[in-house]
Parts: C-alpha cells; sequence; structure tokens
C-alpha cells in the first residue's frame, strides 16, 4: 500500500505518544506535562487503529478483486516484518540484564509463542512488557484473515456490522463483568489494584479489541463503501472536531481514574472512536492526508524499532547518567530523547529495513520470473 503522509503523521503522534508515557520510568518531563504523559498509552490504541484499517484494506482488497487470498504470503509477510527485529530485542532482554527497565521478566516461552498479555499473573515481571500490545497485534493477524475470507463468501453489510458490533458489545459486557469479579473485590479490602487490572482489563486480546474492530470498519469502507468513504473525508473539518471532542472526553474519563469502573467499560470504545474518525481523516482526500510534518515519514516507518527497544535504552541511558543532570530536567529529555532515536535508528538499518528489502527483492523476482509453458498450460485448462 502506497504510504500517505497524514497516516504517516498519525503514526508518529502514536509512537512519540507511546514513548512520552513511558517515559516515567526515568522522571519523565515534569511539572506542566502531566496528563499529556499520563495518557501516552492510548498511542496504543491509535496504532491498533491504524493496524486494523492498513491491514484491513490489504486483506479486504485482495478478496474483493480475486475472490481469494494468498495466506502464505499474508503470513509470510507478517512475519519478516515482525519477528527479526523482535527477536533481536528479545535476545537483549533474555541475555543481557542490564538492558531491562525493571530485573525480572516472564518465562521466554511467552515472548516466543506472543501469549505474555494473556498469562499476567500474581507473580508477574515486567520486564519487555510493552510487547503485550504486539502479542494483541499477533492475534489480530492470526484470526482475521480467516474471518475476513468466511464473511466475503456470502457477502452481507448487515452481517458484518452485527458482527463488529457484537465485538464491540460483547467487549464492554466482558470487561463490566471481569472488573466485578477482578476489581471490585479488592476494593472492597483496600488491596492494590494494578496487577488486576493490567491481567485482566488493559493485556488481554479480548479486552482491547475495539480498536482494531474500528479500524477493519473503515477499511471495509473504503473498499466495498468508496463513496460512502469519500462523503466521510469530503467532511474532514466535522471528521476532526468530532475526534477531538471523543478524545477529549476520553481524556477526561480517564484521567486519574484508569482503573475505575466507566472508564473500562465504555473507555475503550470511544477511544477507538476518536482515533478512527483521525484515521479515516488522514487516510485521504483533506488536508490532514496531505500534511507531510518534518521528520514525521523516518518516525513512521522507525515507529516498530522505536518502539521494540525504548524501554530498554531509557534504561542503559539512566543507568549511564547516574542522577547527574537530575536538575536540569529538560536537557536530561533532550539525552533521553536523543539516545532513544538513534537506538531505534541502529535497529532499523541493522536488522529491519534489511529484512523488508530482502523481501521486496523476493516478491519482485517471483512476480517478474517466467512461468513455465507446462505450468501455464495447466492453469488455462484448470
Amino acid at each position: 500500500m502506497q504510504r500517505t503522509p497524514g497516516l504517516d503523521t498519525l503514526r508518529a503522534v502514536a509512537i512519540v505518544w507511546v514513548m512520552l508515557f513511558h517515559s516515567y520510568l526515568v522522571g519523565g518531563l515534569g511539572d506542566g506535562f502531566g496528563v499529556l504523559e499520563r495518557s501516552g498509552w492510548m498511542g496504543v490504541d491509535l496504532f491498533f487503529v491504524l493496524s486494523g484499517y492498513l491491514i484491513g484494506t490489504q486483506v479486504l482488497t485482495s478478496l474483493r478483486d480475486t475472490g481469494r487470498l494468498d495466506l502464505r504470503a499474508f503470513y509470510v509477510r507478517r512475519a519478516t516484518r515482525i519477528l527479526p527485529a523482535f527477536l533481536v530485542v528479545l535476545a537483549l532482554y533474555a541475555c543481557w540484564p542490564a538492558w531491562r527497565e525493571v530485573p525480572e521478566m516472564q518465562p521466554l516461552w511467552q515472548f516466543l509463542t506472543f501469549t505474555f498479555n494473556l498469562l499476567v499473573g500474581s507473580d508477574a515481571r515486567f520486564a519487555f512488557s510493552h510487547v503485550w500490545s504486539l502479542c494483541v497485534e499477533e492475534h489480530f493477524y492470526l484470526v482475521f484473515p480467516f474471518l475476513a475470507i468466511a464473511m466475503t463468501r456470502q457477502p452481507s453489510t448487515a452481517r458484518s456490522v452485527a458482527l463488529g458490533v457484537a465485538v464491540v458489545l460483547g467487549g464492554i459486557g466482558l470487561r463490566a463483568w471481569l472488573w466485578q469479579h477482578a476489581i471490585a473485590p479488592l476494593r472492597a479490602t483496600g488491596s492494590d489494584v494494578g496487577l488486576a487490572y493490567l491481567g485482566n482489563l488493559y493485556y488481554p486480546t479480548w479486552s482491547r479489541l475495539d480498536g482494531l474492530v474500528a479500524g477493519v470498519a473503515l477499511a471495509a469502507c473504503a473498499v466495498y463503501r468508496p463513496s460512502t468513504m469519500a462523503r466521510m473525508r469530503e467532511r474532514s473539518g466535522s471528521l476532526l472536531f468530532a475526534g477531538a471532542t471523543c478524545l477529549g472526553a476520553a481524556l477526561i474519563l480517564f484521567d486519574g481514574a484508569r482503573t475505575e469502573l466507566w472508564p473500562c467499560v465504555i473507555g475503550y470504545p470511544l477511544i477507538a472512536l476518536a482515533m478512527a474518525l483521525f484515521v479515516a481523516t488522514a487516510s485521504g482526500g483533506s488536508w490532514l492526508a496531505r500534511c507531510d510534518l518534518p521528520g514525521a515519514g523516518w518516525l513512521a516507518r522507525a515507529s516498530y524499532s522505536l518502539y521494540l527497544s525504548h524501554k530498554g535504552v531509557f534504561h542503559l541511558v539512566d543507568t549511564g547518567l547516574d542522577g547527574h543532570l537530575d536538575g536540569h530536567r529538560f536537557i536530561r529529555f533532550a539525552v533521553y530523547a536523543v539516545a532513544t532515536l538513534a537506538g531505534g535508528a541502529a535497529l532499523h538499518y541493522a536488522v529491519e529495513r534489511p529484512v523488508l528489502r530482502w523481501r521486496d527483492r523476493r516478491r519482485h523476482a517471483s512476480a517478474t520470473m517466467p512461468v513455465p509453458k507446462v505450468i501455464r498450460g495447466v492453469s488455462a485448462t484448470d
């Protein structure tokens, strides 16, 4: 899919926002930036909507145009996109304790099987914990293509809408039930609810499908109802206002109350709606779609490497500084920022980018390779 400057800008915003959130590990920016830092976890929800939209568009376009989906090619593309950089960073966490932002980590097999987000218990160890969102994405990649194939065999807008609504409403009901059974009892005894919140409501895939569903819904609209998508983009100002309003409401709802009932129950669909409105506006036809901020394209391309590596870099720099810049918060933060960008760039250029270029060369070679006559003959008569 051709890159859109607006979507690159959103991806850049998402990665910067997430890294700003995790900067609490090293003191953050301090006074005056509290709401911006505390809400940075919402950048992950923006990533979810972007993934749902981009992957959904690829899969649904193939099914619309050819009636089939090359599952092998799809999973090879996902594997070469995700695994090399991930395995390098996982090796750093496993073999170099100085890299870990906290001393202990979960068993290695949970990371290799992308089940970390489903197995957070009372003895949870949180080094490399931000991999939870990658687990959610991997589960989406595993299930969505088969679901899309099944749904497009006998296409029905009503059934597709009903399925999406059912997933969202099911998530709302599930989170309400989990809150009542996992969080409320702890609150009644005055116990800390942080671990129960993460293990039941924040990390698990089944609790965090709202953003992916919103992205897929946008993709389905773009692929099967392009005129509707075009009309939406013509109202980009209204979409942006609505998105900003929803995001503002989510910021108010969650600020200082992430583990309360109503943020957990309705907050995630609200964030997903806000991010979906931004993505719809940025995907084409509006000024946001043409917004090409300096550096945003690079941040978007390197966002995966930055996401994987930033906590480890934070910890290395924090250890190296050893408190020497504690009285100079902006200088200290600039040091962390430069080091984090350098660490992400190293992973991107040394691992991620070469593998992607190798993959694209192989795909191009396969696409241009002459087909043997016997194969052409068989194909023509089948």
